[in-house]
């Protein structure tokens, strides 16, 4: 059975990622949790993967709901909105997306800012933590076995609507696929995916190019709640 880990561009790709994620810890930061990047199908075929590849999350780049975010501190800015995932148990590798389930405790909606990259080089991307730069919460409330029926998102780009698919996991696949994965991902690092961990799956959305006349995103994941970030 192939690991995670086999292809040897990711391998060496996350080698690289957690000396970068242990030497932000040294100096500070708190560990919140993980990303995943590049699920939607246009993403595993940019990198020739077969699977998201994984991120981390710190509580230094968090920011409050409303925030104001100059865009000039970006090369290339994007946006996504995603679904927060909360665990609510320990999840070792190995398991199957029936145990993933079972550990998620509760969803909320959440928008991603990353400074991106048009490169395919998945080592690259994966040594610089996917591009991630900042992650802005909503609430989260209880969503036993990460149960997304009657979920929907709205996506407001300065009032205008962003299409958006029906389906909250069209782009992302099952939230029990995404969580199982991190959980092996991390096994396969000598890591464990944690009770209180927090992982945004993946854009809803294909990723939200910003510009300059970009002010106000909005993210409402009906009937969970809302996140906003400005621009400047």
């Amino acid at each position: 059975m192939s690991g995670p880990l086999d292809d040897p561009r990711l391998a060496r790709g996350m080698a690289a990622q957690m000396e970068l994620r242990r030497g932000a810890l040294r100096d500070g930061a708190g560990p919140i949790g993980w990303k995943v990047g590049f699920g939607a199908p246009a993403g595993l075929a940019k990198l020739k993967i077969t699977a998201p590849i994984v991120g981390f999350l710190l509580d230094r780049n968090v920011l409050a709901s409303g925030a104001t975010v100059p865009l000039s501190r970006f090369a290339m800015p994007v946006a996504e909105p995603e679904v927060a995932v909360e665990m609510g148990a320990d999840l070792p590798g190995g398991g199957d997306e029936a145990a993933a389930a079972a550990a998620i405790a509760a969803l909320g909606p959440a928008i991603e800012l990353a400074d991106f990259s048009p490169t395919d080089d998945a080592e690259a991307i994966l040594s610089g933590n996917i591009f991630h730069r900042h992650v802005i919460f909503g609430p989260r409330l209880p969503r036993p076995r990460g149960d997304t029926a009657g979920l929907a998102s709205t996506v407001l780009r300065d009032g205008t609507a962003v299409p958006a698919p029906d389906d909250v996991t069209a782009n992302t696949g099952s939230l029990a696929r995404v969580v199982r994965h991190v959980a092996d991902t991390l096994a396969a690092l000598g890591e464990t995916l944690r009770a209180g961990d927090v992982i945004i799956a993946g854009s809803i959305t294909p990723p939200l190019m910003l510009g300059p006349q970009d002010r106000l995103l909005e993210h409402r994941l009906a009937p969970l709640g809302d996140v906003t970030v400005r621009f400047s």
